[in-house]
């Protein structure tokens, strides 16, 4: 028999009616399309690829098994699908949508933005009566420069400084914008805008960091660039934008800062304006103007705006003084005042710009009757003086707000070598010697450490001190009897301020920092720290001399968080802040005030306590006066003149600072006369000045006529830290006994700088017998046995 043949595996025969998918009858296992069509992209009807779904099992359900072919072809649409929900998401609804911003927007004109920049800022007292307007700065801030009239050497600088691409971009910036996009997801600051855009900004008086703002921002600008011509733009942005001094737009600038138009600036002037416009409020800062200017000047050499041998012999300019008119002003608007508030504001972030174009209000802190009897007080303890180089200043804090109730800086103009007016030096402002004013500081920094005001060191007069490196520096009080003895407690040493005592205290117990420390959590506020004050980091800090330096408001300011029982209220000049439309910005109103000297507040109120302990006896002894019922502490300080060998020998004991600070629980006053820098001052009898003889009156007065009909007020008691001085017999003060072998004395790399020198008077001191709880003060005017309120020389 002949074996039948078997059919090829790849051959099938004719297919029956049976099999058709028709009939319902298609065999699960015929696999012929798969295996004959495996790069067939879609099935006869355009289906999706056969193995892109899962086989069938024999009951029909779908195998959760897939092939690797399957699933990559699986993910790949998966990722096309998400690529065109992306492209439609971010390019498709953003262009539609910019489409229709751009429609709907408009560019603002130069003479509107110049509109709103002309509103006048309105300053009124703390009670609500008018202090005065600031009006926006002359010198042609209103006249606006056409087309063709900016000089291209002031373009150049512009371009260099904020836009080097101005002339050929579009008007946006795309890694800019994606620089500001990250900045506002992340939190940061900062993008990347071009001229348009800084024009538009200032044109709408919207700085807020926000993507809708960026937003409207893109699209003006972009119609802005379709608007108008490149040279129509940067007119436009060159007649608005702010560039400090009050004065916006170029032509007002250029007066402010070189007194002459715009068209006649140099290359290096125009520099130093371009960069300010980054830093409007920085104008003054010496440091950072010259900074702005050597970028600017190297990125025009980098465009090809300015040949380098040019910058190479480029020197910067130094612009006049600043100074604004007097018309500028109305009503009875202090210049020194004014300077202060808008300084503030500026770091706040309203600069003079922002003021005017939304027209605020600013409410002061300042009392009228109290800013008058502080500039009649100055006035009546200045009358009859006649050393010309004398000069003042008078600031009073309120402990309980921080508010600066009362600034003298000075006469607000004065005249120059040509016989010009000029603006005249806030002294209020401008940091001296504090003398022994700073031992309070000192005291505070001593008490941190758990030490009382029953401590004793020698108080004795003419003691060596070992400064290290094998050097000594003699330390003097005020005069050969000027000492309380060798067992000298704090307490006493802070009332006859015995610069010996504090001097040990400070090099050997306390050491420098701690006691800057001290001062800067009272108040005073560093140039790190936006202040003018230095706390230079040497022992000099412990007498108030060398190279550390103080404002009266900064004096006042710490002094009054002892008046405030050691709560820290910070100082300031602005209490409220309204715009136009009288919504407020901010209130500074209620008290804010937080623990200066310990996180604890009951250890800082006590470290206050005990530091006004030692201060209300210095009042008394200074021969000055409290006002009648009222509690009073505060210390006088004195700096030396540092004689010169070419002087007179009546200059040897002539002094150049002097001072008085002191408070009450209501107010914190501190009174500077003194000289512009190292002067051999003296008064209306031709005497050295000390802090009680001009600068004590002066607080005297003022503090009489402002507490004059108020209620009677008393420090609050606090338990002393440490040791109680009421508790301590102290040895009889005498002149130090001679020492056979004295360390030798040898000269310094850098000679000692002049020393306090208060002048005091010792008595000797009784033991004190403690018959009233230790924590307890004498009434105001009275005299402690441990304290006897001896005369004053």
């Amino acid at each position: 028999m002949v074996r039948p043949v078997e059919p090829d595996p790849y051959e099938r025969e004719p297919d029956l009616i049976t099999h058709h998918a028709h009939n319902g009858t298609e065999d699960p296992y015929d696999d012929r399309y798969d295996d004959r069509h495996e790069s067939t992209p879609l099935g006869a009807e355009g289906d999706e690829p056969y193995d892109e779904e899962p086989a069938e099992d024999e009951d029909g359900d779908k195998n959760k098994t897939l092939t690797p072919k399957q699933r990559k072809k699986r993910r790949w649409k998966i990722i096309r699908r998400v690529l065109y929900a992306m492209f439609g998401l971010f390019v498709v609804v953003p262009a539609i949508a910019f489409v229709i911003t751009y429609f709907l927007v408009d560019v603002p004109s130069q003479e509107s933005v110049a509109s709103l920049q002309s509103q006048p800022i309105t300053l009124t007292y703390a009670d609500g009566s008018p202090m005065g307007k600031i009006a926006p700065a002359s010198g042609g801030s209103r006249y606006l420069l056409k087309p063709g009239e900016i000089p291209d050497v002031v373009k150049h600088a512009v371009y260099a400084a904020e836009d080097s691409s101005f002339e050929t971009n579009s008007g946006f910036d795309v890694g800019g914008i994606l620089r500001a996009v990250y900045n506002n997801v992340t939190g940061g600051q900062g993008g990347g805008s071009t001229i348009s855009q800084q024009y538009i900004k200032k044109a709408t008086a919207n700085e807020a960091p926000t993507l809708t703002r960026k937003w409207t921002e893109l699209a003006k600008s972009f119609k802005m660039n379709n608007q108008m011509s490149k040279e129509e733009i940067i007119t436009a942005y060159l007649n608005t934008i702010y560039f400090g001094r009050g004065a916006n737009g170029i032509e007002a600038a250029a007066q402010a800062y070189f007194k002459k138009p715009a068209k006649e600036l140099s290359s290096s002037e125009a520099a130093l304006l371009a960069g300010l416009i980054q830093g409007p409020s920085r104008s003054e800062n010496d440091a950072y103007a010259q900074r702005r200017w050597n970028f600017v000047m190297d990125q025009m050499v980098a465009n090809n705006w300015l040949p380098a041998a040019e910058r190479a012999a480029a020197t910067y300019p130094k612009p006049i003084p600043k100074a604004q008119a007097k018309a500028d002003d109305a009503g009875t608007l202090s210049l020194h005042i004014r300077n202060r508030v808008i300084d503030e504001l500026e770091a706040r972030g309203y600069d003079q710009d922002r003021l005017h174009q939304g027209g605020f209000k600013i409410t002061t802190t300042i009392d009228p009757k109290a800013q008058k009897m502080a500039e009649e007080s100055v006035a009546e303890g200045m009358k009859g003086q006649t050393d010309e180089n004398i000069l003042n200043a008078l600031v009073a804090v309120d402990p309980k707000t921080g508010g600066v109730v009362a600034y003298w800086g000075g006469p607000d103009w004065t005249k120059n070598e040509q016989g010009q007016d000029v603006q005249a030096h806030d002294w209020a402002n401008v940091p001296h010697n504090p003398g022994s004013a700073f031992k309070a500081f000192d005291l505070a920094a001593w008490l941190k450490m758990g030490k009382g005001l029953g401590e004793t060191f020698d108080g004795s007069n003419n003691r060596k001190f070992d400064v290290g490196g094998g050097n000594y520096r003699t330390i003097k009080n005020a005069g050969e009897s000027a000492n309380c003895g060798t067992q000298c407690t704090v307490a006493e040493a802070m009332k006859v301020s015995a610069n010996t005592v504090f001097y040990d205290m400070v090099i050997n117990k306390t050491k420098v920092d701690p006691v800057a420390k001290a001062a800067k959590e009272a108040g005073v506020e560093t140039a790190d720290e936006g202040g003018t004050s230095i706390l230079y980091p040497d022992i000099n800090i412990a007498l108030g001399g060398g190279r550390t330096v103080t404002t009266a408001e900064d004096m006042a300011a710490g002094f009054a968080t002892f008046a405030g029982e050691g709560v820290r209220q910070k100082q300031h000049f602005v209490a409220k802040l309204t715009n136009s439309q009288d919504e407020v910005e901010f209130d500074e109103t209620a008290p804010k005030g937080t623990p200066a000297f310990s996180d604890d507040a009951d250890k800082s109120k006590q470290i206050a306590g005990n530091v006004t302990d030692a201060l209300e006896e210095v009042v008394p002894y200074s021969k000055l006066k409290c006002p009648s019922g009222h509690d009073c502490a505060g210390k006088t300080g004195t700096q030396q003149y540092d004689f010169k060998d070419s002087d007179p020998a009546s200059y040897r004991d002539r002094n150049a600072q002097t001072w008085m600070v002191g408070y009450t629980p209501s107010i914190s006053t501190a009174v500077w006369v003194g000289g512009d820098g190292n002067k051999p001052l003296h008064d209306k009898n031709n005497k050295p000045i000390y802090g009680r003889t001009i600068a004590g009156p002066i607080w005297e007065d003022f503090m009489s006529r402002y507490l004059t009909g108020k209620p009677a007020e008393k420090f609050g008691k606090v338990k002393p830290i440490g040791k109680d001085a009421r508790t301590v017999v102290t040895t009889t003060a005498q002149k130090p006994p001679e020492k056979s072998t004295p360390p030798p004395e040898t000269t310094s790399s850098t000679p000692p700088p002049p020393t306090s020198t208060e002048p005091t008077e010792t008595t000797p001191t009784k033991p004190t017998k403690p018959t009233k709880p230790p924590w307890s003060r004498p009434g105001p005017g009275t005299s402690d046995p441990l304290f006897p309120n001896t005369g004053d020389p």
